[in-house]
């Protein structure tokens, strides 16, 4: 998986199980953590704007999936050699959420949804013990 499909894939996963009453601190601690480090990322290169889209994507993850996409990809956060960090607590996140009651089926629902989506970048991520079992489809 590129590294934007994986840092979208675990905010949306992060988020759905950051809502559920079952989700442990940990999870949600890790989610916070993530997005606050994002957050932190967009203000040193002054993109207050940014920031704002990742709220609405906690909301709205349909509608503003692809202009979150567009400020990861261009602020570098999907790059390894810039931003190890965010890669790192996005995978840390996946793998918080799948131990959670219902947390596989959730991380598997966010996957189908980034699988199709433009990538751009370079560098290596990936996710262990994951299958993905139906259909995708192109949106």
């Amino acid at each position: 998986m590129e590294p934007i499909s994986l840092i979208i894939a675990a905010l949306g996963a992060g988020a759905i199980a950051a809502a559920k009453d079952t989700a442990g601190t940990a999870v949600k601690d890790a989610y916070l953590g993530l997005k606050t480090l994002i957050k932190k990322r967009f203000a040193e290169q002054g993109k207050t704007d940014s920031s704002t889209i990742l709220d609405k994507f906690e909301q709205k993850p349909e509608k503003t999936k692809a202009l979150l996409e567009d400020e990861l990809t261009e602020s570098g956060l999907d790059q390894l050699e810039k931003d190890d960090e965010i890669i790192q607590l996005a995978q840390s996140l996946l793998n918080q959420v799948k131990e959670q009651p219902g947390g596989q089926q959730i991380i598997n629902q966010n996957i189908s949804n980034v699988k199709y989506a433009a990538t751009s970048g370079s560098g290596n991520a990936s996710i262990s013990g994951i299958t993905e079992k139906g259909t995708s489809r192109e949106e």
